[in-house]
């Protein structure tokens, strides 16, 4: 006799109605325009330290007609200056923080193999860390999940085919990723997006792979064929050890673990830590050459008033040592709630919570974010003077 539960009609079911919600939910994102702005600005005393320069200076710039007045608001202040506004300060007085072409970019994976660890969380917020600081990033979704593609203003159940994400590529269909570049809403960011039609590429790649490890280096081939445009670019990889998983630790020069202060997350970070030696070391033996300018592994999602939590913290430190990061990212309601608009805290121009909430979220992602932008900034030879100048070498 057919039971209820036979065949594929309850997944297709509970399928069709999950997919129903995250449809209304993705709308509610995109609307009423259709597509996501950066609606935060900055006070010109914000954009004077973000830009290197006095206040004095941008309004001596703003009267000599070097670079527009911002509007005014209908109380008659000044409204406050954009993400490009900014930029175009900082290509006035000549403060862009770049790399030199001589400096290598830096490819960073934030790498666990165990969902919800924060690992989207963290590549969001850094890549928009970044670009708020005038770096030049280019995002990379390996997650078929796409909640990083989202997060930058596209909707991977209607704008991403499996020919526009990063597929096409790994598969050997193109020779260069270029194709799949697009800029977001964020001005210094670019996205290779994914969507869910991309969790079939883990299967093709599987069958080709087979024999021939070296194809584990196509996406580190591609990454280096772009990487002239920008000085850090962010991989965000499906949790679990797949081909594609292995492929960004291929492809990165740089790891950073997130790691829950959670029993069951610490015991998951050390199997980790032995996959990914064993996978690498099989690479090595086949001539694959992965290597790293720095490892860091990132305490996440930390409630100081849970005492399990800060006794785990606790004991990270004292087994980690100077590889963990000291900047935690702590467990905070305005993350959680930006999460669920799909967007970051970084981009929200009022609290989601409180001022108090959204100002202590501000300040220790911006620790944790600064922590790893002179980690980065180590790696390119052009920065070292500047980094022993300000006794950070």
């Amino acid at each position: 006799m057919e039971t209820e539960d036979s065949g594929l009609d309850p997944l297709k079911f509970l399928r069709k109605r999950a997919e129903e919600v995250l449809g209304a939910l993705r709308e509610d994102v995109f609307a009423p325009e259709g597509q996501k702005t950066l609606r935060r600005t900055w006070s010109i005393s914000e954009a004077a330290e973000l830009a290197g320069r006095s206040q004095q200076s941008i309004r001596l710039a703003e009267k000599d007609g070097k670079l527009p007045s911002p509007g005014l608001l209908e109380n008659g202040r000044r409204s406050g200056y954009s993400l490009d506004a900014v930029n175009r300060m900082r290509d006035l007085f000549g403060t862009r923080p770049w790399r030199s072409p001589q400096d290598p970019p830096l490819i960073l994976s934030f790498s666990n193999f165990k969902g919800g660890v924060g690992k989207s969380s963290f590549a969001c917020h850094s890549a928009q860390y970044f670009a708020i600081h005038g770096y030049r990033v280019l995002v990379v979704d390996l997650d078929s999940q796409a909640s990083t593609t989202t997060v930058f203003g596209f909707n991977p159940d209607l704008q991403i085919g499996h020919d526009e994400t990063i597929a096409p590529y790994l598969l050997g269909e193109q020779h260069s990723l270029h194709y799949a570049i697009r800029k977001t809403y964020w001005p210094g960011i670019d996205l290779i997006p994914s969507a869910l039609h991309f969790y079939s590429a883990e299967y093709e790649l599987a069958a080709q792979v087979a024999g021939n490890v070296e194809l584990l280096e196509t996406l580190r081939a591609g990454l280096e064929g772009v990487a002239d445009g920008y000085d850090i670019i962010i991989l965000d990889p499906p949790p679990a050890l797949g081909l594609i998983s292995i492929s960004a630790l291929v492809a990165a020069n740089a790891l950073v673990i997130p790691v829950p202060p959670a029993n069951i997350d610490f015991a998951s970070t050390t199997h980790f830590f032995s996959m990914v030696i064993d996978t690498l070391e099989t690479l090595r033996r086949h001539g694959v050459e992965p290597s790293y300018r720095f490892v860091r592994v990132a305490l996440s999602k930390l409630d100081e008033r849970k005492s399990t939590q800060t006794a785990i913290a606790k004991l990270m430190r004292t087994v980690f040592g100077s590889y963990l990061m000291v900047s935690p990212i702590k467990d905070s309601a305005e993350i959680d709630n930006a999460s669920a608009r799909f967007e970051t805290v970084y981009e929200q121009p009022v609290a989601l919570t409180s001022r108090e909430v959204h100002r202590r979220c501000i300040v220790y992602l911006d620790g944790f974010n600064r922590e790893l932008e002179i980690l980065v900034r180590r790696t390119w030879p052009s920065h070292h003077e500047a980094l022993r100048e300000a006794g950070l070498m």
